[in-house]
């Protein structure tokens, strides 16, 4: 769910460097040629993993899991965008542990650095870009872009005050507009699906194309000063500001029709007492190759 939110906050931060900025401050560096120019020939896409935690603070998260992990792949030129969710479940290998675990316990023993080398052992591909973020961000943004239409499946009942932060889930099944509080409730909500996580994920994935559609909106363009705030409270991230410029640069070439959305192939299953997701090696290799490799050959899919 916070890809498109990722996309939105740069776009605006391009605008209000190259605009707002420069012309309050009347900052004629911005318009640089030879940086310009450098930006706009780069290479085209961007491979990044995006990491949700369930924290105050993202900033300072540690010995925490990750609650959601999402790959994500966007052409500047092309507008395209693919995004992997990764169910929290898969059973992997991590780098200095000696059994394979959950993938989401990465982040515990390394933080996001570690959960991006999990992720590129587990598939094979080239990745070194992450996206942290924590759930104050959806709850802030949400609300900064007017509320989101969504279906909410079922109804969402659950409570959990000893929670950080608490949880308190209180939402009827239907079409309805939610505002931050609510999209974080709905967002949260894991225990009802009867596919478990898998069903957790079809219904972020819902989410990202309600709120990217709502950012895209022209009457958005005046939340631009507080999308730029948002952005530097709620988000860590290890990818250069030069390079999120360059995207943002190209922000017009994306919209909800070029996104591709996938979950990894597989299914649950239960070894000992501990529920697992076990990876359908062939169908992924597959879809990796599809999703995220140019030439089509996949390094190292984990054997």
């Amino acid at each position: 769910m916070f890809l498109l939110l990722f996309f939105s906050l740069i776009w605006g931060g391009f605008i209000y460097k190259t605009v707002i900025k420069a012309q309050s401050e009347e900052d004629e560096d911005v318009y640089n040629e030879s940086f310009i120019d450098r930006l706009m020939h780069d290479k085209d896409d961007i491979t990044f993993l995006m990491l949700g935690i369930d924290s105050k603070d993202v900033k300072k998260a540690t010995n925490v899991r990750t609650d959601t992990m999402m790959l994500c792949k966007a052409n500047k030129s092309t507008g395209e965008v693919h995004l992997l969710s990764i169910p929290r479940d898969t059973k992997t290998h991590i780098r200095g542990r000696k059994n394979e675990e959950k993938i989401n316990h990465a982040h515990v023993y390394g933080g996001p650095e570690l959960s991006v080398k999990a992720v590129k052992d587990l598939l094979g591909i080239d990745l070194e870009y992450y996206v942290r973020v924590d759930y104050n961000i959806v709850k802030k943004f949400v609300d900064l872009i007017g509320g989101v239409e969504v279906y909410v499946p079922m109804d969402m009942k659950y409570t959990d005050p000893v929670a950080d932060p608490p949880l308190y889930i209180d939402l009827k099944q239907g079409y309805q507009t939610l505002d931050g509080d609510k999209a974080l409730q709905f967002l949260r909500f894991r225990k009802g699906y009867k596919d478990q996580d898998l069903g957790r994920i079809k219904a972020q994935q819902q989410f990202i194309e309600a709120v990217l559609e709502k950012t895209l909106r022209p009457g958005n363009i005046a939340n631009i000063p507080q999308m730029i705030k948002t952005y530097y409270d709620y988000v860590d991230t290890n990818i250069p500001f030069d390079v999120m410029m360059k995207f943002a640069m190209n922000a017009k070439n994306f919209s909800p029709d070029n996104v591709s959305m996938a979950t990894l192939p597989g299914e649950g299953e239960y070894i000992g007492n501990t529920s697992y997701f076990i990876v359908d090696k062939e169908e992924c290799i597959k879809l990796v190759k599809t999703m995220f490799i140019e030439d089509k050959s996949v390094e190292n899919i984990e054997k």
